[in-house]
């Protein structure tokens, strides 16, 4: 397939090979060479070797051929009369690097202010100079689109200003019982059995739920599908996202399911089995190697085990129970292990960035809670698919401090729990960097049917444009339906002169389902050993080596730095490679 004009300028750098037979004398144009993305399906299935001699695009465009020439034959020097660069000239070219993830060019620099020039041919000699800004005006995006540029705003520098803090005051559990009273005293969380009538209660689809602690050198134990990990925390004072909240360290909720007919609730991609193989642990949305685990587990209604209200109830229940242990925490009377200050920080003179969240909104068992009454809880929370899943921002703070509660019931490894949000590290990640504007944190969900795909999409679009957006993160749990979506908000992002990177599991796969011209960014999420979405809850969520790579890589799109094409298959050498560059 020949290439098209928009296709031969960003290709320019590639090898050129003809498409089609071609006579002798053929001016070489674009309507002559293969594009260069069927490479490698041409490689793998035996119809093309590349030829380290071949010219490049840019050098075979306008040449003449001598000769008849074969389809897919890599066009080499000998071949033509006329080509731009000599055999000599190339062979002078520096070798190019291997290819890899997206994000493995040089890393922007200037947080200090300064930039830093060594010449090399006069030893010794550095300089050290005034650089006004980290991202000038003039920087343009790779592959940014000439319809629509992004307008820069003219960098206003001044002291930075806190718009809300927040302070989490963590609070040791060294012990969880099950007893007669709730109570959090001396560092033992007591839970009332007597929870556990007062929990089925709160929704008639659960017909049964259970109760029981799991310690750390007891996890060898079967548990049905992990349907959500849950930290608890309490509001002592301020709202969502400000004033105090109290956390509980050392101990987490567990929810499992099953209905009925014992079908796991979660049966598109079920995490039932030993529990010590199940969960990755130390993961952002997971436990950690020494929490206490309370693990509820409850038996639903038949068949509503892939239904909205089925999970839904299951996470009512649990509520209850987590929220007696919240009203406990609150007047903790023991002194606060650490406090962790987050604050809301308006960054003048920094790009204003944002990070999308792509959540499940697609019915059935696949929404999420939005601003809870309590940190991560149910009640008082906006379920994004009764909203129509259009966006709906939060601030930094709002997710650090349980904005979301998690639902989703997608494959175990790459979904989201609720924990996952909690610390959630791009969130952290961004929030932190000081050459960079965490405007907010947009969540929008999937829909099941396109035109509301689409919809969605453009209305975050629309967003990202009015909020004068100078770069974007996009990511999405799960695989499949959902890239149809996330795509598509790349693509809205990108079209608007928006340079914008996305965090999406694809691993063995290699692909989206879908792409477009804007999609050159992406960060893999993959930990399978064998690239594949396994039954591990967690395994393959946003780490904060993901993180940092992720807002790296936006950096350098932000600043023009050329991001190389990824393998088509996920390679851990890659990934691994990225991450030496950053020293992770």
């Amino acid at each position: 397939m020949s290439m098209t004009t928009e296709t031969l300028k960003a290709n320019l750098k590639e090898p050129a090979i003809f498409c089609c037979r071609r006579r002798k004398g053929t001016v070489i144009s674009a309507a002559d060479l293969e594009d260069p993305s069927l490479f490698d399906d041409m490689a793998e299935a035996g119809l093309l070797t590349l030829s380290g001699d071949a010219l490049t695009v840019e050098e075979a465009l306008g040449a003449t051929l001598l000769a008849d020439c074969e389809a897919l034959t890599p066009i080499l020097p000998s071949m033509v009369e006329g080509a731009r660069k000599t055999e000599k000239e190339k062979a002078e070219r520096p070798a190019p690097a291997e290819a890899g993830e997206p994000g493995g060019a040089p890393s922007a620099k200037g947080a200090s202010g300064m930039m830093h020039i060594e010449i090399k041919s006069l030893e010794g000699l550095s300089l050290d100079l005034p650089w006004p800004g980290l991202f000038p005006p003039a920087a343009v995006p790779v592959n940014a689109p000439a319809a629509v540029p992004a307008v820069a705003p003219a960098a206003v520098q001044g002291e930075d200003k806190t718009l809300r803090t927040l302070t989490k005051k963590y609070f040791q559990a060294a012990d969880v019982v099950i007893g007669e009273k709730t109570s959090f005293e001396n560092g033992v969380l007591t839970l009332d059995r007597g929870l556990l009538e007062k929990a089925v209660q709160a929704d008639p689809l659960v017909k049964e739920i259970k109760m029981d602690v799991i310690k750390p050198a007891g996890r060898h134990i079967y548990t049905d599908t992990i349907m959500d990990v849950c930290p608890i925390a309490a509001k002592v004072s301020g709202t969502l996202g400000e004033g105090v909240t109290h956390v509980m360290e050392g101990a987490v909720f567990m929810l499992t399911g099953v209905d009925e007919d014992g079908t796991q609730v979660h049966e598109f991609g079920s995490s039932e089995g030993y529990l010590d193989e199940k969960m990755a642990f130390g993961n952002p949305g997971c436990a950690d190697g020494n929490d206490i685990i309370i693990r509820v587990e409850t038996i639903i209604q038949r068949h509503t085990g892939m239904e909205r209200r089925g999970p839904l109830a299951a996470h009512k229940c649990e509520d209850v129970i987590i929220q007696a242990a919240r009203d406990v925490l609150k007047t903790a009377n023991q002194a606060p292990l650490r406090d962790e200050i987050c604050r809301d920080v308006k960054k003048y003179g920094r790009p204003r960035v944002v990070l999308v969240k792509e959540i499940m909104g697609q019915g059935a068992m696949h929404d999420n809670i939005l601003c809870p009454n309590e940190p991560c809880g149910v009640t008082g929370g906006q379920k994004n698919v009764d909203l129509g899943n259009v966006p709906v921002m939060l601030s930094p703070n709002e997710v650090l401090d349980g904005g979301i509660h998690a639902l989703t019931c997608i494959g175990p490894s790459t979904k989201e729990m609720t924990r996952h949000y909690f610390r959630e590290p791009l969130v952290q990640a961004l929030a932190a960097d000081e050459e960079l504007n965490l405007l907010g944190v947009v969540f929008v969900g999937s829909p099941q049917v396109n035109d509301e795909k689409t919809f969605v999409s453009e209305r975050l679009g629309a967003w990202m444009e009015a909020l004068g957006a100078e770069g974007a993160i996009v990511t999405t749990e799960g695989f499949g339906n959902n890239h149809i979506d996330f795509i598509s908000h790349i693509g809205q992002i990108g079209k608007r002169g928006i340079p914008v990177v996305g965090v999406s599991f694809c691993a063995y796969q290699g692909q989206l389902v879908v792409g477009n011209q804007y999609a050159d960014a992406m960060i893999e999420l993959n930990k399978d050993q064998k690239g594949f979405e396994n039954e591990v809850a967690g395994c393959s969520e946003i780490c904060s080596k993901d993180a940092l790579r992720a807002v790296q890589m936006l950096k350098n799109k932000m600043m023009g730095v050329e991001i190389k094409p990824a393998p088509k298959k996920w390679s851990q050498q890659v990934v691994d490679g990225n991450n030496l560059l950053l020293g992770l």
